[in-house]
């Protein structure tokens, strides 16, 4: 399973944007604390987010509980920081994989980059752009580790197409 965790995430929507991508590829979400904003039954029903049954998540109140629950996460881990030297495709993904994506204002801990620096990747960009969007960000590099291990669990026909078995029940000829 990939596990996609966001540590002390601030903004709602890129958090809603990563949900539908952990929804929709079967990772498995982990939020750290503190969180930029309230995560309620009632905030999700008005947000009309359909696929929130389908969302396996779990928050934790720091890295060090995450950790303690999950002790192999410190052997399989990823940290995606503007900060790194490798990029991203040049990691591998395959088997046990924790990516880990900092806030939006400021990444990352450092004390947390400098303890596992030799597993920072980075998302090539231009030198004068700060950053991409946290979501975006996330749905880049997740999908590159579902790539390496040839999208397990996801399906390779398009939903309408020609090879889709279930395509002509909504076309207009029948």
């Amino acid at each position: 399973m990939l596990h996609i965790v966001l540590v002390e995430p601030e903004i709602p929507q890129n958090t809603g944007n990563i949900s539908r991508t952990c929804a929709a590829t079967g990772s498995k979400l982990h939020l750290v604390r503190p969180l930029g904003f309230e995560i309620t039954e009632s905030r999700v029903r008005r947000a009309g987010l359909d696929y929130w049954p389908l969302l396996d998540l779990e928050i934790h109140d720091s890295l060090d509980e995450l950790f303690r629950r999950y002790p192999e996460a410190a052997e399989h881990l990823w940290l995606t920081t503007t900060r790194a030297e490798r990029s991203y495709d040049a990691a591998d993904y395959r088997g046990a994989c924790w990516l880990f994506f900092g806030k939006e204002t400021a990444g990352l801990p450092r004390w947390f980059r400098e303890r596992y620096a030799s597993r920072c990747v980075r998302i090539p960009m231009r030198p004068e752009a700060r950053s991409l969007n946290l979501s975006n960000a996330v749905a880049i590099v997740a999908y590159e580790a579902l790539r390496q291990r040839g999208f397990p669990g996801l399906t390779a026909v398009g939903r309408g197409t020609a090879s889709d078995p279930e395509a002509g029940e909504h076309s207009p000829s029948k």
